[in-house]
């Protein structure tokens, strides 16, 4: 054996003796101890006892997230952000200025210039400026606060929605949610802490890597949960199965991983024998927290749910359900706003107005319901896509879509937030007069990535994970906290 191979084998196994255990393992003991005796949960041994209390040293706002992703990146031009300059601009040739050495994913040529579609007013005593297709959330403006000047390097749909949810356009980083799973664990022993539900015609161009656990251990990855059927698959026992033999089936396959991890030391192997518990709890779990038909009768009017139905009505009021039953982050894709006007779907007087009446009332429901029940407090709730859309018409190969249509625009988006000491009741930024590129208070996604975090009480440069001799994070090596827009 080579000097350079006995060194590293003498080095690994310190790490198995009891003396080193003792020696090193304080820290970790000792968080154990404050974790207990202030009540906070922690998902599993894989969540990193020894750097919890350095992770943690903000105060929280939030105990959990609601993320809002509708899949394809809506209009702001049509929804949020109005533009009185673009209705003279309609129909006349795009400035050279605004196509010079900028890149497009379709636009070729020179495109016409596309007005606002739908009528806006001001609403509230904010006076917010909000589109016609919007009419319930009308009611919930001063409730909420308004990003107007958010950018993106990223001007497709996989890249730009990997990047907002795992910090990177390429596959392989751990997503949101996981960070947050891993740096704070979960508050219910009995569901997972990261929960991912699906609407819209398919699933998000980005995949199911929106929501995988990277690098991290596995068992940060979020579950998806169905809206029809069991909400797990084979969430039920099998026929002739009873929940009695179910246990001995776990407990005996756990005896034999438990058995592997002792002979060969894998992390991996206790993530499995966590994810089979979970399991067995969530049989009696999640029908309860998933069961809609226990909600009252003006619940359902409020939200427009069916149950059993795949929409995302019912899913707004499944992530309250969840977010009561301590589930810490909880993602909501819904697919369908890809409007660039080359079919009726995606026709902005098409496919769009179907996609506003969708969540229109849910997501003002989810807002009035998380407050009256006190929830918004410490409840962080984020809506808003990958990137925006241009001042533009899409003509795709130089030649005029037929339908009205928008291309894809990272330089100026539209989201809005609120709950959980966040500023309500005002618009944060601004872009220029025709919603082009951002003038002033303009977001990166880093930056909304480290502020999401630090609400959680989670600092953003301190939530590292190492691998492959590297410390990573969420925001990599950027990000700052958006002050301003704190309370």
């Amino acid at each position: 054996m080579s000097k350079l191979l006995q060194e590293f084998f003498n080095r690994e196994s310190a790490y198995l003796t009891r003396r080193h255990f003792l020696k090193q393992g304080s820290l970790g003991l000792g968080a154990t101890a404050l974790a207990f005796l202030s009540g906070s949960a922690i998902s599993s041994p894989l969540t990193g006892l020894d750097q919890l209390i350095s992770r943690s040293q903000l105060v929280p706002r939030a105990k959990r997230i609601i993320f809002l992703h509708m899949a394809g990146a809506p209009s702001q031009l049509e929804l949020f952000d109005y533009k009185p300059l673009l209705h003279q601009l309609d129909g006349k040739p795009c400035p050279d200025s605004l196509l010079e050495g900028k890149r497009f994913a379709f636009i070729r040529g020179v495109p016409e210039m596309l007005g606002p579609q739908f009528k806006f007013a001001q609403y509230g005593d904010s006076g917010t400026w909000v589109s016609e297709l919007l009419p319930h959330f009308t009611e919930v403006v001063d409730d909420v606060l308004f990003m107007k000047a958010l950018y993106t390097e990223e001007f497709n749909h996989a890249p730009a929605q990997l990047f907002m949810h795992t910090g990177s356009p390429r596959l392989g980083r751990p997503s949101f949610g996981s960070w947050v799973t891993y740096g704070l664990g979960s508050e219910n022993e009995n569901l997972p802490g990261f929960v991912v539900l699906v609407s819209g015609n398919s699933a998000p161009s980005g995949g199911k890597s929106l929501w995988g656990s990277g690098f991290l251990p596995s068992v940060h990855q979020g579950v998806e949960f169905r809206s029809k059927g069991d909400a797990v698959l084979y969430v039920s026992n099998p026929r002739n199965t009873s929940r009695q033999m179910r246990r001995k089936v776990i407990d005996a396959i756990n005896d034999l991983n438990q058995q592997a991890h002792q002979e060969i030391g894998d992390p991996e192997i206790l993530t499995r024998m966590a994810q089979y518990e979970m399991a067995f709890k969530m049989q009696m779990s999640v029908p309860e927290a998933t069961n809609l038909d226990e909600e009252p009768a003006y619940i359902h009017k409020w939200y427009g749910t069916s149950p059993g139905e795949i929409s995302f009505a019912n899913n707004c009021l499944l992530a309250r359900r969840l977010a009561e039953r301590g589930v810490r982050f909880i993602q909501l894709y819904h697919r369908g706003w890809d409007s660039h006007g080359s079919n009726d779907f995606e026709n902005l007087h098409g496919g769009f107005l179907k996609r506003c009446a969708e969540v229109d009332r849910p997501m003002t429901a989810l807002i009035k319901d998380l407050k009256q029940r006190g929830m918004l407090e410490d409840t962080l709730v984020i809506w808003g896509g990958e990137f925006g859309r241009t001042p533009m018409q899409e003509n795709r190969e130089g030649i005029k879509n037929p339908f009205k249509g928008r291309d894809h625009h990272g330089n100026a988006f539209t989201m809005w937030m609120t709950g959980a000491g966040t500023k309500t009741g005002i618009t944060y930024g601004e872009t220029d007069e025709i919603g082009y590129e951002g003038i002033s208070g303009r977001i990166h996604v880093h930056d909304l990535q480290a502020t999401l975090l630090h609400q959680l009480g989670l600092d953003h440069e301190k939530l590292t994970y190492n691998f492959q001799g590297r410390d990573f994070r969420l925001t990599d090596v950027h990000g700052k906290v958006i002050k301003e827009i704190l309370a």
